[in-house]
């Protein structure tokens, strides 16, 4: 069984730090690309966007630019944790941040389009709630 533990959220100020974590299980690392998706407040998951992506068996990395140059993805050498370091938070990251996994995906500019996303992010986790203030 996939599942995915997502860990690290909470409530900080603009200008301030905070680094997730999404604890996978039941999951080879070299076979996925592994991503964070955020959904702002009230809106779906087919409204998330894909803020980054790590392809350890391509060493490829996706960021959107948007966070490109603050955040951070990351695994453990363990392959067992997927991390998202976010420093220089401004109030427009507030989101429910997700971890989400593509097998055998690349992690390739389509992670941003819905349609790429539905059919082939197959195994979800329940998210971490990040909430940046002025």
């Amino acid at each position: 069984e996939v599942r995915f533990v997502e860990s690290g959220g909470g409530l900080v100020q603009a200008g301030e730090s905070l680094s997730l974590s999404c604890a996978a299980s039941g999951i080879d690392f070299d076979e996925f690309g592994l991503a964070w998706f955020r959904q702002a407040p009230g809106k779906g998951r087919e409204r998330s966007e894909a803020v980054a992506c790590i392809s350890s068996a391509r060493g490829t990395t996706y960021y959107a630019d948007s966070v490109k140059g603050r955040f951070t993805i990351s695994n453990d050498d363990a392959k067992t944790t997927v991390y998202l370091q976010m420093n220089n938070l401004k109030p427009e990251d507030t989101a429910l941040y997700v971890c989400a996994a593509d097998f055998m995906g690349d992690c390739n500019r389509q992670i941003t389009t819905w349609d790429y996303v539905r059919f082939e992010f197959n195994f979800w986790g329940k998210g971490t709630q990040v909430t940046v203030s002025n």
